[in-house]
C-alpha cells in the first residue's frame, strides 16, 4: 500500500510519487483544509475523498506507485471477445467484519454505483451487464468495446452486499443528502485500514487492519485525520508538531515553513485542471438579474468572460508562481499535442464590445459558486475573477463555501444548481476521453445516460460527442490524438469552459520525515528512525 499516494492525493503527476514508511509502529497525524463528509464511497467523485476512502475500501484494480493499473481484488482479467471482460477474483479476502469477498459483492457494487444518488455513475456503462459466472469469476458485457475500462476503476471501490443489505445501505448516499445514512457514517471495506471512529468535520481515526490480504508497506498503527480549514491554524499545527503532514500549505506560507526548524514543504506538479464554467443549458439563469433569458447561451458573452480572465495574473498574484496556465481542460502531461494550443492574451476592451453586441452593454449580475477549502487558494482565485469581470460590467456575487456545502448545492438531485462556478477535475483514467465524456459531453444522450455526468455547465455539441466516441474506440495512438485535437478545437471555438491552470501540490511535512530524491526524479518520503537521524 502506498500511504502517501492514497492519503495525500489520489491523482499525482507522473513525476511525483510519495511513500510514507515509518520505521517503528506509530501514529501519523494528518490535516487537510477540507473535511471527509461521507464514508459512502459512491457519494462524491472527488479525489481527496477517494484518497481517504482508499485506505479502507479497494477496487478490482488499483494504481501502483507509478500510477499504472495493477490487480487488486481481481487477480487477473482477460477479454475473450472485444465486448466481454472476464475478471478472476482474489480468493480468501475478507471484509473488515469478517464477511468473505465474492462475486456477489462485485455484482452488487456494479448495480449500486450506477443507482440514483451515486456520483460515480460513469464508472460502468449504464447498458453494461454484470454477470456472475461463479463465486470468483465475473463478466462485464458491454455493448461496444472499451479498451480503457479498467482505467476508470482504481477508485471504484467494492462494497459488501450482505453488510449493505443488513444496514439499509443498498442505495447510495447522495452528495446533497441532509440526513446521514449508515454507509456515510460507517465502513466495511477490505483495505489495509479500518475506521475506528468518524466524526464528520472533526476527526477520523484509521487503524491498521491486521488481517489485510496484502503485505503492508508500512507499519503504522493508526492515522489520525483532522480537517483544519484555517490556513494559519493548519500551518501552526505543523510548525508546533501537533500534526506531521498538512495539505495544502498556503502559497504565502511556503517560505515560512521552509525556513522553520521543524518542517519543510514538498511541492510538485498536479494533474488537476482548475476551470470556470457557465450554465449554457437553462433558458433563464437561476442566479442572475437577467430575467427571461440566459446570457451565457450567447457565445459572445462566453467569449467575453474568457477574454477577461487573466490567468497569468492569477498565477503571479494569487498562486505566487505555483500554477501552470492552461489552454486546455487537461494537463499537458496527459496529452502530447497540448503544445499545439496557445491561450490568447486577455483583452477587456474586446470583451466589452462583445457584450455590447450581445445586448449587454451595461453588463449584468450573476452568482458564482466557489469552494473555499478544496483547491489551492480557491476562494482567492474566485475573488480575483470577480474583480476582473467587474472591468466589463459583469457584477459577480461570490458565494464561497466549504466543499461539503458547495458540492451539496451544485450537485442537487434533479439538475445542477449553479449559474457560474469554479471547479477542478483530474481524469480518473489519466486520459482525454474522461474529460470529453464526463465534463464536456452532452447531458441528454439517451444512448449514454452517463455522458456529461459532471458537466455542470450543460455544454453540448453533438459533433464533439461523436469525436469522443471515436476516441474511445480508436486503437492507433497517432489517429486518436488527432481526434482529440479536433474535439478540443471545437470546444475552444464554442468557449465551452474557461480553463485556468494546473495547480501545484504543496505538502507541509515534519522534518521527522526524511526526503530522498530518486534518479527518475520521484520523491520518496520515509519516517526517520533514530539510526537515520
Amino acid at each position: 500500500m502506498s500511504v502517501g499516494r492514497s492519503l495525500f492525493a489520489a491523482t499525482l503527476a507522473g513525476a511525483l510519487a510519495l511513500v510514507v514508511s515509518p520505521a517503528s509502529s506509530q501514529t501519523l497525524r494528518y490535516a487537510n483544509q477540507g473535511e471527509l463528509k461521507s464514508l459512502d464511497p459512491y457519494t462524491l467523485n472527488e479525489s481527496t475523498t477517494h484518497a481517504h476512502l482508499g485506505h479502507v475500501y479497494e477496487g478490482l484494480v488499483t494504481r501502483d506507485k507509478d500510477l499504472k493499473i495493477i490487480p487488486a481484488l481481481a487477480e487477473s482479467w482477460e477479454t475473450p471477445e472485444p465486448t466481454r471482460w472476464r475478471f478472476h477474483l482474489r480468493k480468501g479476502v475478507k471484509f473488515h467484519n469478517g464477511d468473505p469477498f465474492t462475486a456477489d459483492d462485485v455484482v452488487f457494487s456494479a448495480e449500486r454505483v450506477r443507482a440514483k444518488g451515486s456520483n460515480l455513475l460513469s464508472r460502468i456503462p449504464a447498458d453494461a451487464k454484470v454477470v456472475k459466472v461463479d463465486d470468483y469469476t465475473v463478466d462485464f458485457i458491454l455493448t461496444a468495446p472499451n479498451p480503457i475500462l479498467t482505467a476508470l476503476w482504481a477508485t471504484w471501490y467494492i462494497m459488501d452486499k450482505k453488510w449493505a443489505e443488513a444496514n439499509d445501505a443498498v442505495a447510495p448516499t447522495p452528495a446533497a443528502a441532509t440526513t446521514p445514512s449508515y454507509a456515510s457514517l460507517h465502513e466495511n471495506g477490505t483495505g489495509p485500514f479500518t475506521i475506528e471512529s468518524h466524526q464528520p468535520g472533526v476527526k477520523t481515526v484509521f487503524k491498521a487492519n491486521p488481517n489485510w490480504w496484502r503485505k503492508p508497506e508500512h507499519n503504522l498503527k493508526e492515522i489520525i485525520f483532522t480537517p483544519i480549514a484555517s490556513e494559519a491554524t493548519r500551518v501552526a499545527a505543523l510548525l508546533s508538531g501537533e500534526v506531521d503532514v498538512i495539505e495544502p500549505v498556503p502559497v504565502q506560507d511556503i517560505q515560512r515553513v521552509n525556513s522553520s526548524p521543524n518542517a519543510t514543504v514538498l511541492t510538485g506538479p498536479e494533474l488537476r485542471t482548475i476551470f470556470v464554467g457557465m450554465d449554457q443549458s437553462r433558458d433563464e439563469l437561476l442566479y442572475s438579474n437577467i430575467k427571461g433569458k440566459n446570457p451565457f447561451k450567447d457565445i459572445r458573452v462566453r467569449e467575453a468572460v474568457y477574454k477577461t480572465i487573466d490567468v497569468d495574473l492569477i498565477k503571479n498574484r494569487v498562486m505566487r508562481g505555483l500554477s501552470t496556465p492552461s489552454a486546455l481542460m487537461i494537463a499537458p502531461e496527459l496529452y502530447p499535442l497540448s503544445k499545439d494550443f496557445t491561450r490568447p492574451k486577455p483583452d477587456a476592451e474586446a470583451a466589452k464590445k462583445l457584450l455590447a453586441e450581445a445586448g449587454y452593454a451595461d453588463g449584468f449580475e450573476v452568482t458564482m459558486d466557489c469552494p473555499n477549502d478544496r483547491y489551492v487558494n480557491d476562494a482567492a482565485i474566485c475573488q480575483a475573477i470577480v474583480g476582473m469581470l467587474a472591468r466589463i460590467n459583469i457584477k459577480v456575487n461570490l458565494l464561497a463555501q466549504p466543499k461539503a456545502q458547495y458540492f451539496a448545492k451544485v450537485l442537487k438531485p434533479g439538475g445542477y444548481k449553479t449559474s457560474f462556478f469554479m471547479l477542478g477535475w483530474t481524469p480518473d483514467t489519466l486520459d482525454s476521453h474522461n474529460v470529453m465524456h464526463d465534463i464536456m459531453g452532452c447531458r441528454d444522450d439517451p444512448k449514454d445516460p452517463n455522458r456529461g455526468e459532471a458537466n455542470l455547465a450543460g455544454y453540448c455539441n453533438k459533433q464533439f460527442d461523436e469525436l469522443a466516441d471515436k476516441v474511445l474506440l480508436e486503437p492507433d495512438t497517432t489517429k486518436r490524438d488527432q481526434l482529440i485535437k479536433q474535439a478540443y478545437e471545437l470546444a475552444i471555438k464554442d468557449y465551452a469552459y474557461v480553463p485556468l491552470h494546473q495547480q501545484a501540490l504543496a505538502w507541509g511535512v515534519s522534518k521527522k520525515v526524511k526526503l530522498t530524491q530518486r534518479a527518475d526524479n520521484q520523491v520518496l518520503l520515509y519516517w526517520a528512525t533514530k539510526q537515520d537521524e
